[in-house]
């Protein structure tokens, strides 16, 4: 029931019982189901408003938090669809700027599944409908649209109302899917990701992407090609970096000059210039310069380095702070790591992060080099879904870290604790639950909790701050 979580509303509860029946039939992939289930729908996804649709190992969600943002500090409505929740099921559908009411969410639900009860659909194929009844249904002005898994074969590759499509940092995650054998298709990892991944693609509209080593770029364009669509790469097409005092982001319309992000870590200045540049590379939806500087500012991302406020947890490590992160993949490992590393030394700011990551995916990243000698450490407290890589995280943070905790990851099969000691020379320590480990941490030292977005969602309920 996690993953389908829990409402205080009967009438939504019967239908997320329902959702939790649901599972992918074994062996099937592809778009026939949801393009069926949708037909007999009568095709929402053709009338919703124009949309913004993005994918990526890392930053999708950032991505699609700052074009929200900025499509609304310039007085649009905005539609959105997100994934996956944190502790609420109406979190993955947002209606001209408000979370999806608990009455129109068991009315659509119930909807799709009476009426694709044949079809054996998956939770994202019932998911997925129920978001495009919803954005068709509601009047707006413009969608974002995050692609749930990979991208080929996500329930949301059907849209049709695309005016530009955007990929953000690429890596490995999700191997059992993204990686499974299949004739036709490119053979090495970071390849195959970029092919299923740049598979969002639709004809003639912008393809606006990350920049990403020679290979994988190469991958990015075939890809693109294929499709029929405009390739605008970092790079080549349109350039970013971040300085103390803000982003230079240039492309063939300009040169702007754009604010630092509040949001936490070296990485989202990337997320917030390729927002930027989807906006400016398509024609239908206008978004001034003030408008997009004012999203930067104000965007908001649960669970990416999110500092947590006052509340039932924190108030049990009183003087601390307390960081959260939902991060479960190598590449978020490094992102974490590159923050605690460079923004928590005495004097540092915690907002924006001003030194560089360089992903494997993203060889020119928006940020100048790494600060030398500016590392702080922290207690770690971490759970992780057993299928996850149990170094992701720990093993690029393991010289700066006071403890390890293990916890659970609700719901879920997690890792143990001698699964991270292999990453460690600490002792790690198994505890039931966050509020337990938290209560045994030593007085002096702040705190990471990271490894799982269940586990972050967890963690967002019992301290109070239930997205909104």
């Amino acid at each position: 029931m996690r993953d389908f979580a829990a409402s205080d509303n009967p009438a939504v509860q019967t239908q997320l019982d329902r959702l939790a029946a649901l599972s992918l039939p074994q062996g099937r992939f592809g778009l026939e189901t949801i393009r069926e289930l949708l037909n007999r729908l009568g095709n929402p996804q053709a009338s919703i408003p124009p949309a913004f649709h993005v994918a990526g190992t890392n930053g999708k969600g950032s991505t699609c938090a700052y074009l929200r943002a900025m499509l609304e500090a310039q007085g649009l409505r905005v539609h959105s669809a997100t994934k996956p929740h944190l502790v609420r099921y109406n979190e993955r559908i947002r209606l001209a700027g408000a979370l999806i009411s608990n009455d129109l969410l068991a009315e659509l639900l119930a909807e799709v599944l009476d009426i694709g009860a044949d079809l054996n659909p998956s939770f994202f194929e019932v998911t997925t409908a129920a978001m495009f009844l919803a954005f068709a249904r509601v009047p707006a002005d413009v969608c974002v649209i995050e692609v749930g898994l990979g991208g080929r074969f996500d329930a949301t590759n059907v849209l049709e109302t695309a005016v530009a499509c955007g990929i953000a940092t690429l890596g490995i995650d999700h191997e059992a899917f993204l990686l499974r054998e299949e004739v036709g298709v490119p053979q090495d990892p970071l390849a195959r990701i970029a092919f299923e991944k740049a598979s969002i693609a639709k004809p003639g509209v912008p393809l606006v992407t990350q920049a990403y080593p020679r290979d994988i770029a190469a991958e990015v364009a075939r890809t693109a090609a294929a499709h029929g669509a405009p390739l605008i790469m970092r790079g080549a097409e349109w350039w970013a970096k971040a300085g103390d005092d803000g982003i230079t982001y240039r492309d063939r319309h300009g040169e702007l000059i754009l604010p630092l992000p509040t949001l936490a870590g070296a990485h989202q200045a990337d997320n917030a210039a390729l927002a930027v540049a989807l906006l400016r590379h398509q024609d239908v939806i206008a978004v001034s310069e003030a408008a997009m500087a004012e999203g930067i500012s104000s965007a908001r991302w649960p669970a990416r380095l999110q500092l947590l406020g006052a509340g039932p947890l924190t108030a049990l490590v009183p003087g601390r702070k307390v960081w959260l992160d939902g991060g479960h993949n190598p590449d978020a490992g490094l992102a974490i790591a590159e923050f605690f590393a460079t923004n928590l030394a005495p004097g540092a700011s915690t907002g924006s992060a001003r030194a560089g990551l360089i992903h494997v995916s993203n060889p020119n990243p928006a940020q100048p080099e790494p600060v030398e000698g500016s590392a702080q450490r922290v207690h770690l407290i971490i759970g992780m879904l057993a299928n996850k890589d149990p170094g992701a995280i720990i093993a690029p943070l393991h010289d700066r870290l006071l403890s390890v905790s293990v916890v659970p990851a609700p719901g879920h099969e997690a890792h143990p604790p001698e699964a991270f000691a292999a990453y460690t020379d600490l002792p790690v320590r198994s505890f039931a639950d966050v509020k337990t480990a938290l209560s045994d941490l030593p007085a002096q030292g702040d705190v990471l909790i990271a490894g799982s977005l269940y586990l972050a969602g967890e963690v967002l309920r019992l301290n109070l701050e239930v997205p909104d």
